[in-house]
């Protein structure tokens, strides 16, 4: 669309002086957009589609980061070339030639990854954010910031941050569009790369601002800049970022979100984490609900029957690969809902149920194969963007995992841009390489996956990365118990945050460091749901234990499938269990291991060491007291006393 400029720039001065920013406050009365959009050229989309309280919030930030051009997001195919021509001609992307639509970003190497450090949460009381723990230990469950430091960062950072660009407005739905368990969220950024990976993780677009117009008009304000250095000057310019003066703010009571410095993933693209999740969880909170880190799949079993499983583990732990699995359990058949984020709520007649919020998977490239997960290779290869992985001279890509047949003899580029060989002793592909890739490309994607309803949630997983000690998978044996398991969940850390090497780390829910608000109130939010509807059974899985040589235990995969046949038999009531200290496990036969390639000792992937687990639940007290002290419910308390006490009898 041609570029019109309305009136002298002088204009633009004039609207700045008469406009002062009123972000994380209280939208203005009286707001001049009519001057806004005079004043710059706005080179794309309709500005009568957006409804009043939108316009004062885009008036709001045109004020504050001073950009040159105002571009409205319709999601159409055609914004998209125009913004893959704009990108390729920045140099932010390249073009995969041997795929479909395919595109190669590699970032600054100081932006690859989550900031946990640099997130923050703003409430009135340091308590509604984050448990105020005895000897003021430092916290690991969220970060809390005041309403002055807050503003402070915004000062320090936003004036003129996009001079010389571009501002995007993105209309994005998380959910099916118009479905009531979706929200609404308008994304602010000032880059191609952001809008055009939202289109992919979310329903971005027109439609979404005719919802908006029809509807109460309440949308969750996202406001993201990659910034500019205090330099001035860009190390990278073909990767706009600022990493030392990063950050990412929420307002839970405002709903809103402001993010500067980064461009990648889950601290730029602010529907996923920052939304679906943080800010997601307030709104759950309030409202009734849940918003969790986890995958949704359904599986039916041999007789045709079908339920939908909620699972949830820390990143990089294998949401991906179970959430497309095939099965090798013959007669099993596993469709994908989402592989990251659920929504759930009670209908009418008290059924959880449950959407995906996003769009798109934003999955782990390293390790995705076709012998790890064959779906994902065959999601991925179209309208896909992928992010730090290695490029290869035929005009594709490779990263750890994929297989020497997959490469062929193509010469690699690794994420760095440099030429690689496997001698080099470095990886090739990021360890946090990503692909963004529409989910329904998926070639199993489940058929009710936009139901605007959701789909009925009979067992919810937690799991980790436990290479010792925690048997293959247990059951909870009521609800209280299953949020303990949620809360004591344990696992080694990985390359999605900028935690280094590997430790065991406690992430209660796979959400440590997702949550929107005290933990003592999220795990008394769980606790309540029992009162609000029937509730699923609650499991804990490891496929990732070892032998004391240090060898899987369990082949994982495909072969989960078989944990998923005892889950499913055991939701249908099969009394196929035998209590034990820690939870219900499988009884003697009734984990079907039947055609499985190689041996499985079952015997050692089910021991629970006296020893092991005694520690395990001093480490889980230890934390409890440090990390949520006097806000950890009573009947979570009990949980733990329980444990310590069956395990004292082992």
């Amino acid at each position: 669309m041609k570029c019109i400029k309305l009136c002298p720039k002088s204009i633009i001065v004039q609207a700045r002086k008469s406009l002062k920013s009123q972000l994380l406050v209280a939208a203005p009365k009286h707001y001049n957009f009519r001057l806004i959009c005079r004043a710059l050229s706005v080179n794309y989309g309709d500005a009568k589609a957006l409804t009043p309280a939108v316009k004062a919030y885009v008036e709001q930030c045109v004020s504050l980061c001073q950009p040159d051009q105002l571009h409205i997001c319709d999601g159409s195919q055609a914004e998209s070339k125009q913004l893959q021509q704009l990108m390729l001609k920045q140099g932010t992307i390249v073009p995969l030639s041997k795929y479909e639509n395919c595109w190669l970003a590699r970032t600054n190497p100081a932006d690859v990854a989550r900031v946990e450090s640099k997130t923050f949460i703003c409430t009135p009381r340091k308590e509604q954010t984050v448990p105020v723990t005895p000897n003021a230990t430092p916290g690991t469950l969220g970060n809390w910031i005041s309403e002055a430091d807050l503003q402070a960062a915004i000062a320090e950072r936003f004036p003129g941050s996009m001079k010389g660009r571009t501002m995007y407005v993105i209309p994005f739905s998380m959910g099916p569009v118009g479905s009531p368990l979706s929200k609404i969220g308008i994304e602010i950024t000032d880059s191609p790369y952001v809008v055009e990976s939202m289109k992919i993780m979310t329903r971005a677009g027109s439609k979404v601002l005719q919802v908006l117009q029809q509807g109460d008009g309440q949308f969750v304000k996202c406001l993201h800049s990659v910034g500019t250095p205090a330099s001035g000057t860009q190390a990278q310019p073909s990767w706009p970022c600022d990493p030392e003066r990063t950050i990412i703010l929420h307002k839970p009571a405002d709903n809103e979100i402001v993010s500067y410095g980064s461009g990648y993933g889950g601290n730029s693209l602010l529907g996923k984490k920052c939304f679906a999740l943080r800010i997601g969880s307030t709104i759950a909170k309030r409202e009734g609900w849940l918003a969790e880190h986890m995958l949704i799949l359904g599986i039916t079993n041999p007789q045709g029957k079908k339920i939908y499983v909620a699972a949830a583990f820390p990143s990089a732990c294998g949401k991906t690969n179970l959430a497309m699995m095939t099965p090798t359990l013959p007669g099993y058949k596993v469709e994908c809902v989402g592989d990251d984020i659920a929504w759930m709520k009670f209908d009418s007649k008290g059924v959880l149920r449950a959407i995906n919020p996003e769009n798109g998977f934003f999955g782990v490239a390293p390790g995705t194969s076709r012998t790890t997960n064959p779906i994902a290779m065959d999601t991925i290869f179209r309208n896909t963007v992928f992010t730090n992985v290695a490029s290869t001279s035929d005009g594709g890509v490779y990263w750890e995992g994929m297989s020497a047949a997959e490469m062929g003899s193509a010469s690699i580029t690794d994420w760095l841009g440099k030429p690689w060989s496997k001698d080099s002793g470095k990886p090739a592909a990021h360890p946090n390489s990503r692909f963004c890739t529409p989910a329904a490309q998926c070639p199993i994607i489940d058929p009710a996956w936009e139901d605007a309803a959701g789909v009925p949630i009979s067992a919810i997983l937690f799991g980790g990365r436990r290479p010792a000690g925690v048997p293959l998978v247990y059951e909870a044996r009521d609800w209280a118990h299953g949020v303990f398991m949620g809360a004591a969940m344990r696992s080694e850390s990985t390359a999605a945050a900028e935690h280094k090497g590997k430790m065991i780390m406690h992430d209660p829910f796979a959400m440590r460091p997702f949550f929107g608000y005290n933990f003592g109130d999220y795990l008394s939010h769980w606790l309540s749901m029992e009162q609000r509807g029937q509730v699923p059974k609650i499991f804990h899985v490891n496929w990732f234990r070892k032998s004391d040589e240090g060898k899987f235990l369990w082949p994982g995969f495909g072969d989960n499938s078989r944990v998923l046949d005892w889950v499913f038999r055991r939701v249908q009531g099969e009394q196929c269990y035998e209590e034990s200290p820690i939870g219900r496990l499988p009884s003697e036969g009734a984990l079907n291991v039947s055609g499985m390639q190689g041996k499985v000792d079952l015997t050692q992937l089910f021991e629970l060491p006296k020893e092991f687990w005694q520690q395990e639940a001093k480490e889980i007290e230890a934390y409890f007291k440090a990390q949520v002290g006097e806000h950890l419910p009573k009947a979570v308390a009990a949980q733990l006393g329980e444990l310590k006490a069956r395990v004292a009898k082992m």
